[in-house]
């Protein structure tokens, strides 16, 4: 049988204890009539714009059909230029790991290659019928790997970043709380 061990209190002197009605000092903030500064209007803008949070298989379409439609919109423009599509899959990488949410952190890093390969589609070289387009696909990726593996590493890093800060936010599972 187990015994609890009970911790008696000293007994309780007139003076005011802080916390029960006893004036805050000045540097406690509102409650002592202080202000916040306003954020800064770069932070303001950041926290205007949209917060979506997609499931993993949104995430995942959605990096797709972005990066298909870059990928035909370098085709008209700038006649298949693998360089052009490579630094547009960047920033698909960073709204495709900031927009998953938290429970669907780990698809990011996965669908951001394919969604890579499905963009290619348009833009790699093959004129000659399907396995010209394949083969063209198949040298497209590996000329382009760099392009590939550092989207990838990105994501990767974002994911990691927001798994850690939600690993920290809840108290007792297994980070950062007190239990």
């Amino acid at each position: 049988m187990e015994q609890h061990r009970i911790r008696h209190r000293p007994p309780h002197s007139g003076a005011a204890r802080p916390g029960r009605g006893a004036p805050l000092p000045p540097q406690a903030g509102r409650a002592a009539g202080g202000s916040r500064r306003p954020a800064p209007p770069v932070v303001q803008a950041l926290r205007r714009m949209p917060n979506p949070r997609l499931t993993g298989l949104g995430g995942g379409l959605f990096c797709a059909a972005v990066m298909f439609a870059l990928g035909c919109l370098d085709q008209l423009l700038f006649g298949a230029s693998l360089t052009v599509y490579g630094v547009l899959f960047l920033p698909v990488c960073v709204l495709t790991a900031a927009w998953v949410r938290g429970a669907d952190l780990v698809t990011a890093p996965v669908v951001v290659p394919i969604a890579f390969t499905v963009g290619l589609l348009p833009v790699a070289d093959g004129d000659g019928g399907v396995f010209a387009r394949l083969m063209g696909l198949v040298t497209a990726l590996a000329t382009q790997a760099g392009w590939l593996y550092g989207g990838t590493l990105v994501a990767g890093v974002i994911v990691t970043v927001r798994k850690v800060r939600l690993m920290n936010r809840r108290p007792g599972r297994g980070g950062g709380g007190t239990v």
